[in-house]
């Protein structure tokens, strides 16, 4: 591992670093393979697991070619961390390092939520199992509450900013908007102030360097160009390629089973998902719930968290929540197949369909996304729809919180404005208690995402075998 940085002696100037040396492909895997291992916490703890060791430990990108990236990745639909580690990998080594930095962030959270969903329709219903799920949504709500101050802290440092991540959740929570329409009206409000050298809107805020120290020389410095240019002919190939390996089986399974097949209909809503779903796991999870539990009826209400919680207790990115979506979803609707193999050939087939657009994104947009790095009306609204996203990410705590506190929510309408109310007779108390705990552990104690969850979920076997909670 690469030494931390250098701390000077008092009365003596810090010693010059140099560049760390060239990284081959297959030096890159085990760090690749480190960071999927330890990607818990959701896109904000993942991103910053990245930051540490890309950026401070092993000095393989610069501070602002890492935030760059983010922000593009933020605006595109899908995981934003998964999509980072993918626009690092490649812009470290091309499409292979593109393939290896975004698959490994992928694997073990696949295989994790896989074994979880099997245990989850054997026993998920009875047993310590419900009891354990239930202390695991009180972790998630603490959780969620610091992903919104982590990931504010960094997007927040301008009045402007705020006002953006306050008029998104506004938008959100009130008036239920659609997301695309949200990052359309941040994007243009950042290019305008970009374009206008504002800034407040460039990265950072207007902060520049203030309160950070500069651990360079990089690897990847802010003038380094990517091994793989931004070309026509080779974009539109690359576009051909990823869209035939996207689309291709989702053509062929409605082809031959028909779109109201379950596997058929698992093709194309994730793959409508995967095209329309921006703002990360955060943002879909409230869509796709919609979706599996009123229109296909795939799950029962509360089994989202369920699997949010599963998604949360396991490395990679949170919206592998949609693989035991569609796990339940065949195995509940097995046809000729035994249920559990229907169940694992939906996940695989979700999962498929919700990762291989990200590829198609970065592999497509990175070279002349990198190209206009300079550009400041560009970066401007790449910070502005990050700034966006923190909003949407508070919408979701909320949400969370009365769907975990309350189990009836009455829906209201005021003229414009569209929103559920708690029915406060309904409010479980232990459910209460055990979010208290944890926003205690997360923000008071510092305690780490992992801790919380295994508290959390101890402590809903033991309310179960008590009889407090069903």
């Amino acid at each position: 591992m690469a030494d931390g940085p250098e701390i000077p002696m008092p009365g003596r100037a810090a010693p010059p670093r140099t560049a760390p040396p060239a990284v081959g492909l297959a030096e890159a895997v085990p760090v690749w393979g480190r960071i999927a291992a330890l990607s818990f916490g959701g896109p904000a703890g993942q991103i910053a697991v990245m930051h540490r060791i890309l950026v401070e430990e092993r000095r393989w990108i610069s501070e602002d070619r890492f935030l760059h990236a983010l922000n593009f990745c933020t605006l595109l639909p899908g995981p934003e961390a998964q999509q980072l580690a993918t626009y690092i990998g490649w812009l470290m080594h091309g499409t292979r390092g593109g393939l290896v930095a975004g698959g490994l962030f992928v694997l073990p959270g696949l295989v994790a939520i896989m074994a979880l969903s099997w245990v989850y329709a054997l026993s998920g219903n009875v047993g310590v199992v419900a009891g354990l799920f239930f202390g695991l949504k009180a972790a998630v709500l603490a959780i969620v509450a610091e992903a919104v101050l982590r990931i504010g802290r960094r997007a927040l440092k301008s009045a402007p900013m705020v006002a953006l991540a306050a008029a998104s959740f506004v938008a959100l929570f009130l008036f239920d908007l659609p997301f695309p329409l949200i990052v359309l009206a941040a994007g243009l409000a950042g290019y305008l102030g970009g374009r206008a050298g504002l800034p407040q809107f460039r990265v950072g805020g207007g902060h520049g360097a203030a309160g950070r120290t500069d651990a360079g020389p990089y690897l990847i410095g802010d003038a380094a160009l990517p091994q793989e240019r931004d070309a026509p002919a080779r974009t539109l190939l690359t576009a051909v390629v990823w869209a035939a390996l996207w689309l291709t089986p989702v053509a062929a399974i409605v082809a031959i089973l028909g779109p109201d097949n379950v596997f058929g209909q698992i093709a194309l809503f994730f793959s409508k998902m995967a095209m329309v779903t921006f703002g990360g796991a955060y943002a879909v999870l409230a869509y796709v719930a919609q979706q599996a539990v009123g229109q296909f009826g795939w799950l029962r209400p509360g089994e989202m968290l369920d699997g949010l919680g599963m998604a949360e207790t396991t490395p990679g990115p949170l919206i592998m929540v949609t693989q035991f979506v569609g796990f339940l979803a065949a195995f509940r609707n097995p046809g000729s197949l035994p249920p559990l193999l229907a169940g694992t050939l939906g996940g695989l087939l979700t999962t498929w369909v919700t990762f291989a657009p990200c590829f198609l994104w970065i592999f497509v947009g990175a070279p002349y996304v990198e190209r206009l790095r300079g550009d400041r009306a560009l970066a401007g609204a790449l910070s502005a729809i990050t700034a966006a996203v923190v909003g949407v990410i508070l919408n979701l705590a909320v949400w969370f919180a009365l769907h975990t506190l309350f189990a009836r929510l009455e829906p209201v309408a005021l003229g414009p404005i569209r929103l559920e109310l708690p029915v406060l007779a309904s409010l479980n108390p232990w459910a209460l208690v055990l979010a208290v705990a944890a926003l205690v552990a997360v923000f008071r104690l510092k305690a780490g995402v992992i801790p919380t969850l295994a508290a959390c979920a101890v402590a809903g076997i033991l309310l179960h075998l008590a009889g407090l909670v069903g």
